[in-house]
């Protein structure tokens, strides 16, 4: 999740004007990455509420050999945000529900819930430890929980911070938000998703997600191997409202098109929802665009990743679900915005790694540290595999096509070593930093 979130802010800092939108190069890339096994699933392009493009590769279940197509359902992860600040701000509007109810008023056993407002879980503000970060999460995360179960996890869990004093994105926070929209309206959380969002919206393939079905055109996911391997499937009782929705992204567009342009919410709702309080607004975040407004939300679960971006000046919304990566979410990103806006851009090479002892890999072992930098990296070996520790981040390995630089497409990271200086160069997320070992 969050370097899916540094992909998305990536892209959306090469904003040029349009040129003449090259469809072919466009094919001829998604083309490359799936002849190359490099990725699998779908993107749709939108202008002005009309899709302009589609385009899926790879196949919806690999044992089967069923190819995704532009209908094809995704698990979307946190996108699922986005529908549940709808609903919750359409609760408000309502006058069933306040910014400013107390987490209390619903359930009082949660830590500190009487300082936590609706508006602090809207904002990642609570101060709520994330359940998802849970030791056991791996355990529990694939058998059916009920709410007093999901309940009992997070009431035993101690406060990360207090309420409203700092920002950290929870799932608990889009849990906890779902169990409130289904406490006020006395229906499941599905039910109040048809009735509020798919109905009114037309989304002919967005549901609360339940077991993958590929009869169904649902897709698995799947990560690489020597070739694809199925992934395990999270129980969707277990994300709610934080992310367990299921849809295309050509439904994913039409809902963002449908929020901003006052289908779903009022303009002061829609307001509220853009406005940042540490990098955070209401269901959405914000991405650098040369100063344009834009918003969106990323996802990602089991092997599953998405992006929904919609870009109000430019009226022009792209979004992406994927069910197996190799080539990283921000590289390929990068490629749909700068051929899209006619930017130059070379296809990527697919060379084999160098095959390296694991004594080669001794010389970049350490912590590194930069001042600049939000958390510190300890780079570890699994036998003759170098491995990235982000404290308070994500793990994964890394490989090498040059002597003293290695890669990650997946993450979107590429690392140079200066061992003698004790010092690594990462770029990420478009930046360039220098790192000291201690």
């Amino acid at each position: 999740m969050k370097y899916i979130t540094i992909a998305v802010l990536v892209i959306m800092s090469h904003a040029i004007t349009a040129q003449t939108f090259n469809t072919q190069k466009l094919d001829s890339f998604f083309s490359l990455l799936e002849q190359k096994n490099k990725a699998m699933g779908s993107l749709s392009i939108h202008k002005k509420g009309n899709e302009i493009y589609n385009r899926s590769i790879g196949f919806a279940d690999v044992e089967h050999k069923i190819k995704t197509d532009k209908n094809t359902k995704y698990r979307i992860g946190s996108i699922t945000k986005t529908f549940t600040a709808t609903l919750i701000m359409q609760l408000i509007e309502e006058k069933k529900l306040t910014l400013e109810t107390p987490l209390s008023d619903f359930f009082p056993n949660v830590p500190k819930s009487n300082k936590i407002t609706i508006e602090h879980l809207l904002r990642h503000r609570s101060g709520l430890f994330n359940i998802t970060n849970d030791d056991d999460f791996r355990k529990w995360m694939l058998i059916p929980n009920t709410r007093k179960e999901m309940l009992s996890r997070i009431e035993k869990k101690e406060m990360v911070f207090k309420p409203d004093t700092d920002a950290k994105y929870s799932n608990t926070n889009y849990l906890l938000l779902g169990y409130i929209v289904e406490e006020i309206e006395k229906k499941s959380y599905a039910e109040i998703l048809k009735s509020r969002i798919i109905i009114p919206c037309k989304l002919k393939n967005t549901r609360y997600g339940s077991k993958i079905n590929t009869k169904e055109n649902e897709a698995n996911s799947y990560v690489m191997h020597s070739d694809w391997v199925l992934q395990p499937e999270t129980d969707m009782s277990v994300p709610g409202g934080a992310g367990a929705i299921v849809s295309t992204p050509k439904d994913m567009a039409v809902f963002y098109h449908s929020l901003f342009t006052g289908l779903l919410v009022s303009d002061e709702s829609l307001s509220k929802m853009k406005t940042l309080v540490d990098r955070y607004g209401i269901g959405l975040i914000q991405f650098p665009y040369d100063g344009k407004e834009n918003y969106g939300h990323s996802g990602g679960i089991d092997g599953f990743q998405s992006v929904a971006a919609y870009i109000p000046e430019d009226e022009l919304i792209i979004t992406y679900s994927s069910n197996g990566l190799v080539l990283g979410l921000t590289e390929i990103l990068m490629g749909v915005v700068q051929i899209y806006f006619g930017a130059p851009y070379a296809f990527p090479e697919f060379k084999p790694p160098l095959q390296l002892k694991t004594a080669q890999l001794d010389p970049y072992l350490g912590t590194y540290k930069a001042d600049q930098f939000p958390f510190e990296i300890m780079m570890t070996k699994e036998d003759t595999q170098l491995i990235v520790n982000a404290k308070d981040g994500p793990t994964f390995p890394v490989e090498s096509h040059e002597k003293d630089k290695f890669t990650s497409d997946r993450a979107g990271v590429k690392i140079h070593f200066l061992p003698e200086q004790d010092k690594m160069i990462l770029q990420l997320g478009g930046k360039t930093i220098e790192l000291i070992r201690e």
